[in-house]
């Protein structure tokens, strides 16, 4: 039994190699011509690889019949055209014997499903000597509205090139991303800890909610979510997809406001704010740009979402909201050591090889998950395609341009994924002051890993995982790096990164704090706009509470001398917001003699500093000693009250 499976499955392999795609070229004296997709087995008959070079022949139109038997063929035959029948009841070679012998010159079947090669046996292969070939059921329904019944067409296969002009666009685009991202992500880390040394512990802790760093926990949840994803996307396409599109439209608006902002926030105009309102977040009286930013970015990633279908255009939009996108992931997410760093790469690898190359083994259909899902299933009704990837259409003349494949694919995976090293790479290139040799290194591993994952695209001509060749470039060549600067110790544990300890280099260098694409954050500029605005408003006045106490003891008294009382200085402004465990002589009830009351030259040196302990606490010995009054005087006080 296994020798009849390798057998079988040589078969197929063998099959599947010989079925190439091609075109049929439609004309007619109406419209001008046309190409069409169609699937044919070159082991029926070659076609020509230049149209020039085919035979322009007249299409017969019997797609009423499915060609199985004689009574299917017209009276006068198909002597020199090109007969168009639907495909079943009975194999391929019954159909093409059938218009053979009626004098056709080739054989188009038309298919309601999903297009497979026309195969047959060795034997069947030496009887038949022209073409036939597998045409679409939409397109034939497009050939008979455009040009009606008077069609000629002409069937070639042109050579596939073995590398197409938009690798160069992907390529550019991916590596971009992943230099911007990785960069802007370290420089963004190491401001933030150079301002934490500038800054309350709330105000940090306010600014650190902007990242993620990410546990073995956490990596081991994404992944399990990932392949559920995958596996629920293969069963429940046309269901899920429109949910993934809303998530896009709405991650991608805020990874193009994150991208953005840094640029805008530098324009002189715009700065003032939303007046004072009790609206949700608009009570916080945001700026003017921030509002109009935010209207733009989601009024691209809508009219990307109403026009996503539209070929000739839409793709770019994509681009850009993917672009943005994976530039705000690398900046939020966080890898802290190389250790989390390399779990994350190994397992995102197995996952990725695990759907395109076992998953083939698994499938009835026998393709693989991750590239079914990737472009669309061909039996989707909907029609649509995930948008979680770059997209570029072929810029030569192809087959696959109007068959299988009229976009190269670049999924986002492919970029955070090694990304998220390369980030990591530089913070780590910032803490020890290595003149970035890790971030470039990493960097330029990931662009040959990618140039490896092209060439073996050209030649296997069939989906590639390339993290099957960005993770062992990308990874290595750190390791390397680490291994022969001899801090892989560091590099592994990410020294400095766990522990947030104040470090020299991040002090006196200045140029770390305005790394980055912005200069100043959020939280700064709300910070230095209320610093203006408490250093605008004149020091406010207060009423001593004690000595409005004195004075109301003092108005119960009607001794003349007593009044003098009223007279006594309150104390000094900047002594009302003094600690209140600091003693406060002033609170202990006292009567004093008129001719001992003096201010104390000295007392503003003991409420120098407000809000917290005082910087020289009142001594007791210190204070002046009340001077009893007089036994007369007290009797008459005594008396009247």
């Amino acid at each position: 039994m296994r020798p009849l499976r390798l057998l079988l499955s040589w078969g197929l392999l063998v099959t599947e190699v010989l079925c190439e795609y091609g075109m049929v070229h439609v004309t007619s004296e109406k419209s001008n011509g046309k190409d069409y997709c169609i699937l044919f087995n070159p082991s029926w008959a070659r076609l020509p690889h230049d149209l020039t070079k085919a035979a322009l022949l007249q299409l017969q139109d019997q797609t009423a019949s499915v060609l199985c038997s004689p009574m299917d063929v017209p009276g006068g035959g198909f002597t020199n055209r090109i007969p168009m029948v639907m495909r079943g009841n009975c194999t391929f070679y019954e159909k093409v014997r059938l218009a053979q012998i009626n004098g056709a010159r080739g054989l188009l079947i038309v298919s309601r499903e999903r297009l497979v090669p026309p195969g047959g046996n060795h034997s069947q292969y030496e009887e038949i000597d022209i073409p036939v070939a597998l045409l679409s059921y939409t397109d034939m329904l497009e050939i008979s509205k455009t040009y009606g019944h008077s069609v000629k067409v002409a069937m070639y296969a042109p050579n596939e090139p073995v590398m197409d002009y938009n690798m160069v666009i992907i390529f550019v685009m991916a590596v971009g991303t992943v230099a911007i991202g990785g960069y802007w992500a370290g420089s963004r880390d190491v401001k933030k800890r150079y301002m934490k040394h500038k800054r309350d512990d709330g105000a940090d802790k306010k600014h650190d909610d902007e990242t993620v760093d990410v546990t073995p926990i956490m990596i081991c949840v994404f992944v399990v979510m990932c392949c559920s994803m995958l596996v629920l996307l293969y069963y429940f396409y046309d269901h899920l997809v429109y949910v993934i599109i809303a998530i896009f439209c709405l991650a991608a608006s805020i990874g193009l406001y994150s991208c953005l902002s840094p640029f805008v926030r530098r324009i002189p105009y715009g700065k003032c704010r939303v007046p004072d309102n009790n609206l949700p977040y608009f009570h916080k009286r945001p700026p003017i740009w921030k509002l109009l930013l935010a209207a733009f970015c989601i009024n691209v990633s809508v009219i990307w979402g109403v026009y996503r279908n539209e070929d000739q255009w839409a793709w770019v939009l994509q681009d850009i909201l993917g672009i943005a996108f994976c530039l705000y992931m690398l900046k939020t997410i966080r890898l802290p050591t190389f250790k989390g760093c390399t779990l994350l790469l190994f397992v995102l690898f197995i996952y990725d090889v695990f759907f395109v190359f076992i998953t083939p083994f698994l499938t009835k259909s026998g393709e693989s998950i991750m590239v079914q899902v990737a472009s669309g299933p061909s039996d989707s009704y909907t029609q649509e395609k995930l948008p979680m990837v770059l997209k570029v259409p072929r810029l030569n003349a192809s087959p696959l341009a109007l068959c299988d494949r009229p976009f190269s694919l670049l999924g986002f995976g492919d970029i955070l994924v090694p990304g998220l090293l390369v980030a990591y790479c530089h913070r780590f290139d910032i803490q020890m002051q290595s003149s970035r040799i890790y971030f470039v290194a990493c960097t330029i591993a990931y662009g040959i890993g990618l140039l490896v994952t092209f060439v073996a695209l050209a030649l296997m001509q069939m989906g590639q995982p390339a993290l099957l060749y960005l993770v062992p470039c990308t990874l290595l060549t750190s390791l390397v790096v680490a291994l022969w600067r001899k801090e892989l110790p560091m590099f592994w544990t990410g020294s400095g990164f766990v522990k947030d300890l104040p470090q020299p280099s991040l002090v006196h260098t200045p140029s770390y704090p305005n790394a980055g694409l912005g200069q100043q954050t959020e939280e700064e500029e709300q910070t230095t706009e209320t610093n203006n605005q408490s250093e605008s408003k004149p020091e406010e006045t207060t009423k001593n509470p004690v000595g409005k106490k004195m004075q109301q003891d003092v108005e119960k008294i009607s001794d003349p001398a007593a009044e003098q009382l009223i007279s006594q200085p309150s104390e000094p402004q900047h002594c009302q917001n003094t600690d209140s465990t600091t003693p406060n002589p002033a609170e202990t009830k006292l009567v004093i003699a008129p001719d001992k009351m003096e201010s104390n030259p000295t007392e503003s040196q003991h409420c120098s500093k407000t809000n917290s302990v005082m910087s020289d606490p009142i001594n007791p010995a210190d204070l002046p000693v009340p001077t009893p009054l007089p036994h007369a005087e007290m009797a008459s006080l005594t008396k009247q009250k």
